[in-house]
């Protein structure tokens, strides 16, 4: 079903501009930042600025919590900006959430009052069909429902049905127990939040190909952003032999310091041939139209390639070098709700956070402008929401 506001069609897919309704008896206003429309003189969205949004109140079975920290993941401009098509506006980003619960439903035993919690990239799913009920809830036959940009289908996300979901750029949010992870007891709560995205999307990958309990092997990681270096991170510290291949030789260092122990630099066939036929997994996290045919050689035979990125572009496959050496080519996203637990758990045992800037809200559209133009350089956005909260010159009026 089709969104309730002006349709405005856009070469990527047509986008929505709506207006919010206000609040109703069950549910609350909250200060949220957000891309307001879609500005058709200019044909671009508008920047992000504050706005108000409604917040359903506690039900059963739910956690309220107020926003520390939200973390700004490649994939908030991807849909903010429409490069994705289907963006409904206003568009409230941010699904790496981190705050400290304030108040619980009736039945909740996941968490209480006092605990630090997080909230990935989705927030509902159908919890009945066989990949729910395997714990991959990313996959839900009837259709996860994401943290924002989402219908809210299955019943879990209380407050205006007609409304979409709204992400972690505000005040507080409300979310049903299922889809909450609980922080443990010393974690840095600051750093934490990008694992919420970027550390799940490298570890459901790892853990379903075996590279957690398995045998060591080599693992390749190309694409050296926010999402890479933590592949690296997480790799490195499971034993792998960890190799960052890169475009730019400028970034060796950089690798190494994360846990690389080799390197590959893409531009170089000296580099390309000195590593062919040496990797057992390579995770690819470009998240930019590239040619993956660079890559393949790099693999053994049976070597599998891992894709990571938000690519929306078709790849073109030279499928002869796939079927002399049983290469394979799978994809995946996110990970269920156990996974993203082990996830954070396992970060904190071992100490791995992203790096991160940490920024204002006002900063956004400046962070969103960095992530477009790939100069992150490894370190993840991360939005201060208390301090956001206390800055005057960017709240709603």
């Amino acid at each position: 079903m089709e969104p309730k506001g002006e349709k405005i069609d856009h070469p990527a897919g047509a986008c929505y501009n709506t207006a919010l309704p206000p609040p109703l008896e069950d549910e609350y206003k909250e200060v949220a930042w957000a891309v307001p429309a879609f500005d058709k003189e200019a044909n671009a969205p508008r920047p992000i600025e504050p706005i108000w949004i409604a917040r359903p109140k506690i039900g059963p079975h739910q956690v309220r919590f107020e926003m520390l920290y939200c973390g700004v993941c490649h994939s908030d401009p991807s849909c903010g900006l429409n490069e994705w098509g289907g963006c409904v506006y206003p568009f409230v980003g941010g699904h790496e959430l981190l705050g400290k619960c304030i108040e619980v439903g009736e039945g909740v035993t996941k968490v209480q009052v006092g605990d630090y919690v997080g909230v990935g990239c989705m927030v509902d799913s159908c919890l009945e069909c066989e990949y729910c009920k395997s714990d991959e809830e990313q996959y839900c036959a009837n259709g996860m429902t994401m943290t924002w940009n989402s219908p809210k289908t299955h019943g879990r996300v209380l407050g205006n049905p007609e409304t979409h979901t709204h992400g972690g750029y505000s005040g507080s949010s409300v979310t049903h127990e299922h889809f909450v992870v609980k922080i443990p007891e010393g974690m840095d709560i600051q750093r934490a939040a990008p694992i919420l995205c970027a550390g799940i999307t490298l570890w459901d990958p790892i853990r379903y190909h075996g590279l957690v309990d398995g045998p060591k092997k080599v693992v390749g990681v190309c694409g050296l952003g926010g999402l890479g270096t933590m592949g690296v991170k997480i790799a490195s510290a499971l034993g792998h032999k960890v190799v960052a291949i890169s475009t730019s030789a400028s970034k060796e260092s950089m690798a190494k310091e994360k846990g690389a122990t080799g390197f590959v630099v893409t531009k170089s066939e000296e580099s390309l041939k000195a590593n062919a036929g040496t990797m057992d997994i390579i995770f690819n996290t470009i998240s930019a139209d590239h040619d993956i045919n660079t890559y393949l050689p790099l693999l053994k035979t049976n070597g599998i390639m891992v894709m990571l990125g938000g690519v929306t572009k078709p790849h073109t496959i030279y499928q002869m070098g796939l079927m002399f050496q049983r290469k394979t080519i799978t994809g995946s996203l996110i990970g269920g709700m156990k996974a993203t637990q082990e996830v954070i758990d396992f970060c904190h045992k071992h100490n791995i956070y992203p790096d991160i800037k940490m920024i204002k809200a006002k900063d956004l559209n400046e962070a969103w402008k960095a992530l477009c133009e790939g100069k992150g350089d490894g370190v993840r956005f991360v939005v201060d929401i208390k301090a956001s909260l206390q800055d005057e010159s960017f709240l709603p009026k």
